[in-house]
């Protein structure tokens, strides 16, 4: 079989950029998605760095600087709601902890998703529940579409990646818990955010916070909490909301409002967070994406950039390669390789630098805000940020001769 049928799993933003490129190489390319359609909404992420070029060569800038928020920067506050520190968005050349243009991860996708229409098959409300790899190519099962052989499977479903579980074996063996959790959720509270991204440290390693959205009255929250590993079903949401409001119980701040906010957001979205490492990306016909190969956490502000970055790395090295896999598959991993263990690195103190256990971590770690912007903090954390560009992106020829 040609390998110029193309399956991705996953319509986030590492499927959707995929395909864009590949189609420009002249691939076949279908994507299967769980949601019934784009995934709306959404916490705003990142564009910087060499995932700003990947959006900029796709001739998407324009388009993403039209959507994104408008934000003031970061600014911690106590339990009063006095701000105790804060950092502006034209910090670090625009590209600090909160970047010159930050988009909604849901107008990212959907953004991302028209740019593949129409040469691009979807298949939503739909999963892969079994793949068989042979010499020609992969026979792939679906939860509710009849089984199909493509040529190659990449798997850009997330940390939780079905596609790596059954090629490449039990979440447990890759993902690497940071004893960090964090819900997610849009508020439509009358909340006064004066277009700052707030945040609350309180004792115990609780996080919330609040920041603007796209739309008028819309306010994107978040609580996030320090714990040794919790046995949850990720398909019970009223369950993960009383184990948010249980652990908050009793902060500061706004935060009373916020849970009350929690309880009927549409979007209501928790999970662990842990790094994706594994010493290799593809095996035989499959290959991982973004946040399925090697996803970095929130903390590090760079999962948007590998996933764009990985994308055009990847169809690029398929498109060079005339199809050819297993040269286009080893060369994604060596161009990206050092990329991602970059990126992989967390900030300075990790998850206790962001969730302080107790209050005389919080008070040194407003000292560190305040002295973010000034020698020698600036100069540690300029390197951080500096990691998103840490790259020479290749300049691909989009070949039409795919085997």
């Amino acid at each position: 079989m040609s390998n110029s049928e193309i399956l991705i799993c996953g319509a986030g933003i590492a499927g959707p950029a995929l395909a864009y490129w590949l189609r420009k190489g002249g691939f076949t390319v279908t994507i299967v998605e769980r949601a019934p359609e784009p995934r709306p909404g959404g916490q705003t992420v990142d564009l910087r760095g060499a995932g700003r070029t990947v959006i900029e060569r796709m001739g998407l800038m324009d388009r993403a600087r039209a959507e994104s928020v408008d934000q003031r920067g970061l600014a911690l506050v106590d339990a009063s709601g006095r701000i105790t520190a804060r950092v502006p968005a034209d910090s670090f050349g625009g590209e600090g902890i909160v970047s010159e243009i930050e988009i909604l991860r849901g107008d990212l996708a959907h953004l991302l998703y028209e740019a593949t229409l129409p040469d691009t098959e979807y298949l939503f409300d739909d999963t892969v529940t079994g793949i068989d790899q042979d010499a020609d190519a992969v026979t792939v099962r679906f939860e509710k579409a009849a089984p199909r052989r493509f040529g190659l499977v990449v798997g850009a479903d997330g940390p939780h990646s079905v596609v790596r579980a059954l090629a490449f074996g039990p979440e447990r063996e890759f993902v690497h818990p940071l004893g960090l959790y964090t819900a997610w959720f849009t508020a439509t509270d009358d909340l006064e955010l004066d277009g700052w991204y707030l945040m609350h440290n309180a004792p115990g390693g609780l996080v919330a916070s609040a920041r603007p959205g796209r739309l008028p009255g819309e306010v994107k929250a978040g609580f996030s909490f320090r714990s040794a590993p919790i046995a949850h079903d990720r398909r019970d949401p009223a369950a993960q909301r009383e184990l948010v409001a249980q652990r908050f119980a009793g902060v500061g701040w706004e935060t009373p409002r916020l849970l009350r906010a929690m309880r009927t957001a549409p979007d209501f979205f928790f999970d662990s967070m842990g790094q994706v490492r594994l010493d290799h990306w593809s095996r035989g016909r499959v290959a991982l994406l973004g946040d399925a190969g090697y996803c970095a956490t929130p903390l590090t502000g760079l999962g948007t950039s590998l996933a764009l970055v990985g994308a055009y790395v990847l169809a690029g090295e398929l498109t060079a390669a005339a199809g050819d896999h297993r040269v286009a598959f080893r060369r994604y991993d060596e161009v990206m390789r050092p990329y991602v263990g970059q990126a992989q690195q967390l900030p300075p103190g990790g998850a206790s630098g962001f969730a302080p256990s107790g209050r005389l971590g919080i008070r040194l770690r407003d000292l560190s805000m305040r002295r973010m912007t000034r020698w020698p903090m600036r100069n540690l954390l300029a390197a951080q940020f500096a990691k998103a560009g840490d790259i020479a992106l290749p300049e691909y020829s989009l070949a039409a001769d795919i085997r």
